[in-house]
């Protein structure tokens, strides 16, 4: 199940000439042998604690391999985080922001980040909701984030490498990603003006089957559904494609579980 869903997004941002990079999202269910398993399959792992932190390492995992979200890391946490050398972490609040800077330049680190952000669009099953203002509590509204991205780029420790937007859970269909890539990719190209952004995380929340009655999209539908969509936007913006990432949990684990 890893294999093919790295396979799917791998072949639908290639088909746009981009990688993809798949993490393997921790919260939906880690155990050191998983990690081995997905790492093995060539994913990175998305931890949300210190103790799925700690689990991700215990099994061996290149800390650069690992991506640290969350809507309330700890001072500790993210002291953690930076300490071992981990690949990126979401930055979801101006408190999160302000404390990760204090903390990189008490380590005079330098630490990769993506900004959360609400687009607007939050999906469940089937339906989605597209509204003018996101009224969700995590990450940054759209009209917020760029004085975030700003601030980032003026702290010489963090590194904005992206943006990162997650629109809900068990969601069936690409309509609702659609929607999101939609308003995500415009502010991702109102931000190049002051940068590079190399990266933009689509998150996951791709559903399965609980029930008979349910019919999960075929990942590879979705991965090419979503692909397309990105591509679509910024075509009609003239920017290029960044690279894509997701975090499957649910639609990995799931299903094995089944």
């Amino acid at each position: 199940r890893a294999a093919r869903t790295l396979a799917a997004f791998r072949a639908a941002a290639a088909s746009h000439g981009v990688a993809a990079r798949v993490y393997y999202a921790g919260k939906a269910f880690l155990a050191t042998e998983v990690v081995r398993w997905v790492m093995d399959e060539g994913l990175a792992v998305d931890v949300c604690t210190s103790g799925e932190l700690a689990v991700a390492l215990a099994a061996g995992a290149d800390p650069a391999r690992l991506g640290f979200h969350g809507n309330n890391k700890s001072v500790r946490e993210l002291e953690q985080a930076v300490s071992v050398g981990i690949g990126s972490i979401v930055i979801d609040s101006w408190i999160e922001l302000e404390r990760l800077s204090a903390i990189v330049e008490r380590l005079d680190a330098t630490q990769a980040v993506l900004l959360r952000v609400n687009s607007g669009v939050h999906a469940e099953t089937h339906d989605f909701l597209a509204t003018a203002h996101e009224d969700q509590k995590f990450g940054f509204t759209l009209e917020d984030a760029p004085a975030a991205v700003a601030r980032i780029r003026e702290l010489d420790g963090l590194d904005f490498v992206g943006l990162h937007c997650h629109i809900g859970s068990q969601i069936f269909g690409t309509a609702g990603f659609r929607e999101s890539a939609a308003r995500v990719v415009e502010l991702h190209a109102d931000l190049l003006a002051g940068g590079e952004i190399p990266v933009l995380n689509l998150g996951g929340g791709f559903g399965i089957a609980y029930t008979s009655v349910d019919d999960p999209t075929p990942i590879e539908e979705l991965a090419q559904g979503i692909a397309d969509a990105v591509a679509q936007e910024c075509d009609v913006r003239g920017i290029p494609m960044p690279i894509l990432a997701f975090e499957p949990g649910r639609a990995i684990v799931g299903p094995a579980g089944v």
